[in-house]
């Protein structure tokens, strides 16, 4: 485990690399999704295959998250890129990377390629979309149930969470509520900078979306592909939003071809 201070936030930071001392072909940044998630959902399903496969992996709590420090204020998605763009300084991680994002992690990824074209090759969006102004709208929904409905009937919710859904469940919705209870979360993200179309069309550099063929986020798979120049959806029948869990090896493997294919391309580019 390692702390970084990225000069605003302390985050909680897991790196891991080639076997033996071997030499990464590339560096993969995996940012995780909102309120129950940290960079637990990755070191247990797609990490260690992406460093056996001779990257190097750099995966983070979000602010807030996890182990990471939370300070009350401060969460829209441009702080987030932020965190992003400072913690990849402080690690001396300069050159392109393979950005890799769950749900809110995809949005927060696909700024940071939107502010930083150059710093990005390539993107995958996990059951997630970039910030549109349709995306903020959804996501003010969302925070405004976990506030009114968790956070300030906490005991009441969580026991029947635990009752239905089990206590590993409700611990993860706990730990939600006093995030978003004690922050400025449930505010600030809803009124966060949204991307125009123009923005999010000047992505070049290769993307990958993959969705679960039950949820509502499959219905983006053909706007992207309208949208991004270099685009390629992936739809994984039988799953919703935890697809990257319940269907981990699928959801590397995807990943692990899209950054195999984009190295091939820069390989050939420079020869």
């Amino acid at each position: 485990m390692a702390m970084v201070d990225t000069g605003a936030v302390r985050l909680h930071v897991q790196r891991l690399g080639p076997r033996e001392g071997r030499p990464a072909t590339a560096t993969v940044v995996l940012v995780h999704g909102l309120l129950t998630d940290s960079l637990a959902s990755y070191y247990f399903t797609v990490a260690p295959g992406f460093a056996a496969a001779g990257l190097d992996v750099v995966m983070y709590d979000l602010r807030g998250h996890g182990r990471s420090a939370r300070p009350a204020e401060g969460y829209t998605l441009d702080h987030n890129v932020d965190d992003l763009e400072a913690l990849l300084d402080r690690l001396g991680v300069t050159g392109p990377v393979h950005l890799v994002g769950n749900s809110y992690g995809g949005t927060i990824a696909f700024g940071y390629a939107a502010r930083h074209p150059g710093r990005a090759a390539s993107l995958t969006l996990v059951e997630s979309e970039p910030a549109t102004a349709a995306w903020a709208v959804k996501l003010g929904g969302i925070l405004d149930r976990v506030v009114t409905q968790l956070a300030h009937n906490e005991p009441d919710a969580i026991a029947w969470i635990s009752a239905h859904r089990g206590h590993n469940t409700a611990r993860l919705a706990k730990g939600a509520a006093r995030l978003a209870r004690d922050t400025t979360l449930g505010r600030d993200i809803p009124t966060s900078r949204v991307l125009t179309e123009d923005r999010i069309a000047a992505v070049r550099c290769p993307v990958l979306a993959v969705y679960g063929g039950d949820s509502d986020l499959a219905a983006l798979a053909p706007w992207l592909e309208s949208v991004l120049p270099d685009c390629r959806t992936v739809v994984i029948p039988g799953h919703e939003h935890s697809v990257l869990v319940e269907a981990s090896g699928v959801v590397g493997g995807h990943i692990l071809s899209l950054v195999e294919d984009a190295g091939r391309t820069v390989a050939k580019a420079a020869g």
